[in-house]
């Protein structure tokens, strides 16, 4: 996203209840993108790239397609879109009355290709009209086009991006970029337009072009492609153009080479199949190359709301390596190169006191941006996040004892650097320091943070590991577990532990307690007390958190969450706060089922309760599939969307009830 897209953004959308102005959403439409580049396809069909978080590469900054059968007819939002099979090609049908023009969407390795096909009694002489508008190297000056024949260049200096068709171009036009007085003008600009007075150069000076192609044989096929001069030259990237506009000539082939690019299996018989493959699928669009994922598609570059989602946070990476892990475990998904990926990735990126940074940029590793660096940098540990470390230590410990990787001596050795580290942010009355939490807004000493120390201690004890490490671990994670009794408050866990005081807010990262405890059941003694605090913490935090607005219903983030609420009086309801929920009921019930205790019954029916809010049908998921991290009242969506973490979530919890016989295979949504 340039400069001048996102102040014209923000002329657009400033006086709207429900949007931020400013930012590069992606609340509507629907991702492609399971090999290295992620293109978002809008409802309107137009393309934007949301690849360079993960490839290094801009790309397509906004576009627009239309239709010419005399004069110009754009296309609008109320295209019907879908995806077509189970991986990552995207149909979008837009209707021309009598007729209709159908277009098919997929990404291939750092090309995208998009196929136009009409349907039904449409003229003989249509053409494409298609507006591109390229930002390589992220910049929207200093930029210039060449022309090669059915193909155009857009280049700054090292990313050269390319744009070419299947049939011939009838005409070419650069478009000129708002000028400085179009920029503070409060009006935004429309694009493509007219040129008007010019100098020679400005229709070449850009990365912008108008082009119109014809169909021939009721078909185009549109492709670009991103490049790095140090990696692939301009003959090959013209060949690469040439191939690709005539090899996947169809929406049929298109959506074979789609499906050739699936990493995972879901047999047909798989519960809730429709929400596994949803899952699946949008974690691989947010995956890298080296099996890093961003948190979202980065829908705020400039961190005009926020810090920025298009970055790998251990925290959330580990946690969906984690149910990865287990719901591969359950409907033998063929991850098995995912868990290996992951673990490689996290033994590479470990710091040399064990812990992990704030977050990563997932395409070649290297530190983000980021405010949690504390371990980095000299003075206190309070603006660190102690729970990443803790989340992808359990993530290792749990593979090493479930799985076969192919080094378990060098995991072995990244857990012990890892405990140390861990050792190192553990106070003496054994809860964890005052650190960042896990929603990143506060200091203190968290239950959520204690509850994953607990939870890692307590997979390194399980874990095949030398004795001596397996013993401290076991011994650690007793200490955690009785520590814990400080932040109770009578009828749940605080929020946190600040300056000497108890902050007894609900806070729906403590719901990772259960899971937690489950684990430490199986490495020490969990007292019935521990089960009776459990039963009447999550019931009093689901209770306590849990709105119905008569559009949605699931949980909000925490007590007097004031983020992103715009002109909204009440905390937003959170997806991945709902998800939680769901898992944290049915750890509870497998908890209690464990001990022959009756209360199991109720956790899995709360349980199965929140997930269909969150299964296809509910209230929160989107015509896309999507979770969006977080939706005002009335259920439009907000922030990062698709956001990992609640997919991998659902996929957990459902994996987890199917396993344990408790999931039921019609959606659950209170909204019958």
């Amino acid at each position: 996203m340039t400069l001048r897209t996102a102040l014209n953004d923000f002329k657009r959308t400033r006086d709207r209840r429900h949007q931020f102005p400013g930012e590069f959403r992606s609340t509507t439409g629907t991702f492609s993108g399971l090999d290295s580049r992620l293109v978002h396809v809008d409802s309107d069909g137009s393309l934007r790239d949301y690849s360079y978080p993960l490839c290094g590469l801009t790309g397509i900054d906004r576009s627009r397609f239309g239709i010419d059968t005399g004069s110009t007819t754009w296309f609008s939002a109320d295209a019907d879109q879908r995806y077509r099979g189970d991986a990552g090609v995207v149909e979008t049908i837009h209707d021309c009355g009598d007729w209709a023009v159908v277009q098919t969407d997929c990404t291939i390795e750092q090309a995208h290709v998009t196929r136009f096909e009409l349907r039904g009694d449409a003229p003989t002489d249509v053409s494409l009209r298609a507006f591109v508008d390229f930002a390589p190297d992220g910049r929207d000056g200093r930029q210039s086009l060449l022309m090669h024949g059915n193909t155009v260049e857009a280049y700054h200096r090292s990313e050269h991006d390319f744009v070419g068709v299947s049939t011939e171009l009838d005409a070419v036009q650069g478009q000129i970029p708002e000028r400085f007085p179009e920029l503070v003008d409060d009006d935004p600009v429309s694009f493509p337009r007219a040129t008007g007075e010019r100098r020679y150069e400005d229709t070449t000076l850009t990365g912008s072009v108008l082009l119109s192609a014809p169909f021939v044989d009721k078909g185009v096929t549109l492709t670009t492609l991103l490049t790095d001069t140090n990696d692939i030259g301009r003959d090959a990237a013209l060949s690469t153009i040439d191939r690709l506009v005539s090899d996947h000539y169809t929406s049929e082939t298109l959506l074979e080479a789609g499906q050739a690019q699936r990493q995972w299996t879901v047999p047909a018989d798989t519960p809730s199949r429709e929400s596994v493959v949803a899952d699946l699928r949008v974690l691989s669009l947010l995956s890298a190359t080296n099996g890093a994922r961003i948190a979202a598609p980065d829908f705020d570059p400039y961190y005009v709301t926020s810090g920025g989602y298009g970055y790998t946070w251990f925290r959330d990476d580990a946690e969906i390596s984690a149910f990865l892990l287990e719901a591969d475990g359950t409907f033998d998904l063929g991850l098995d190169a995912w868990h290996q990926r992951s673990a490689e990735f996290y033994c590479r990126t470990q710091q040399p006191d064990g812990s992990w940074p704030h977050r990563v940029w997932p395409g070649d590793e290297t530190l983000a941006p980021g405010w949690a660096n504390a371990r980095l940098e000299s003075g206190s540990d309070a603006d660190y996040q102690a729970d990443q470390t803790a989340s992808v230590t359990t993530f290792l410990a749990t593979y090493l004892r479930t799985d076969e990787p192919a080094d378990p001596e060098r995991i072995e050795a990244t857990l012990g650097r890892a405990v140390e580290s861990i050792d190192d942010t553990l106070a003496d009355d054994g809860l964890p320091i005052a650190c960042q939490n896990a929603w990143e807004n506060m200091q203190g000493r968290f239950t959520h943070t204690a509850a994953t120390f607990l939870h890692a201690y307590a997979a390194v004890a399980r874990a095949p590991v030398c004795a001596t490490l397996r013993d401290h671990a076991r011994s650690q994670a007793e200490t955690v577990l009785s520590s814990l009794d400080t932040l109770w408050t009578g009828d749940r866990y605080a929020l946190r532990e600040h300056d000497g005081a108890i902050d007894d807010r609900l806070d729906s990262a403590t719901l990772a307690l259960p899971a937690a405890c489950r684990v430490a059941a199986e490495a020490i003694d969990l007292p019935a007390g521990t089960r009776d605090r459990l039963c009447t913490h999550i019931e009093t935090t689901l209770d306590g958190l849990e709105r119905d607005t008569g559009d949605i219903r699931g949980l909000v983030r925490f007590e007097d969450d004031d983020w992103r609420r715009g002109s909204q009086d009440r905390e937003k309801i959170w997806t991945v706060s709902t998800a939680w929920g769901a898992n944290g009921a049915a750890q509870l019930g497998a908890l209690l089922r464990d001990a022959d205790d009756t209360r199991a019954a109720a956790a899995y029916a709360r349980s199965r309760d929140l997930l269909g809010e969150i299964l296809p049908g509910g209230s929160l998921v989107q015509s896309s599939g999507y979770l969006p991290e977080q939706l005002f009242d009335d259920g439009t969506p907000d922030c990062g969307t698709p956001l990992g973490w609640p997919h991998a979530l659902r996929l957990a919890t459902v994996a987890h009830l199917a396993d344990a016989g408790e999931l039921t295979t019609e959606p659950l949504s209170a909204r019958e």
